[in-house]
């Protein structure tokens, strides 16, 4: 059981890596947190999958003050989210075609929400900014929609203010990803067989 979930934890970062460079590729507008992460890119040199994994490293710490314990998937989606979207970029071509670039941003934002789906499925860990938003719901009390509307409106205002990619694609995203995620998740959670428990002797 556990190796099936180390394969689809895996399987899902690398998936949702991919689907963070072909919104990219599609130039139609990212989700919130890859709106600040293409912005910062610009800022500070580095690549875009590079500034996926430092912000990633740098909500990590975050979790200490809210006393969030992280999991093997919370450190790999750390390492490989952001290294499989450069490798990607650097794979796909630009695109300008139009009606290319849309059918590209509805594939990211469907290969997005089973990667999403696949890697908390695996129940090793959440990513370090779905940590943050659940360990901060913990620690305040405030609703799970509250708290992620909010943690999303100020990384997408301050992507914004660095140059990060907003449009359509980001309104799609938004409106979309949560109930994609809330129908896959059940179909995609691993849960450990059940242990027959023995008759009792007569």
């Amino acid at each position: 059981m556990l190796i099936k979930r180390l394969i689809q934890l895996h399987l899902g970062l690398a998936a949702y890596g991919v689907s963070l460079a072909l919104m990219v590729r599609a130039n139609l507008g990212l989700d919130p947190w890859d709106v600040f992460h293409e912005g910062l890119s610009g800022r500070i040199g580095l690549s875009f999958g590079m500034t996926v994994n430092l912000v990633g490293l740098l909500v990590l710490l975050a979790w200490w003050p809210i006393r969030q314990k992280p999991g093997l998937g919370t450190v790999m989606n750390v390492l490989l989210i952001g290294t499989v979207a450069d490798l990607t970029l650097w794979i796909l071509p630009e695109m300008t075609d139009c009606a290319l670039r849309a059918v590209v941003l509805v594939s990211a934002i469907g290969l997005n929400a089973i990667a999403t789906a696949s890697y908390i499925g695996a129940g090793l860990g959440p990513g370090p900014r779905d940590g943050l938003m659940t360990g901060l719901c913990a620690r305040t009390g405030w609703p799970v929609g509250r708290v992620r509307l909010g943690i999303e409106l100020v990384v997408l205002a301050s992507g914004f203010l660095l140059g990060g990619t907003v449009g359509i694609g980001t309104v799609l995203y938004a409106v979309s990803i949560g109930p994609l995620v809330h129908w896959l998740l059940p179909r995609f959670t691993l849960k450990p067989k059940s242990t027959p428990v023995p008759a009792p002797a007569e």
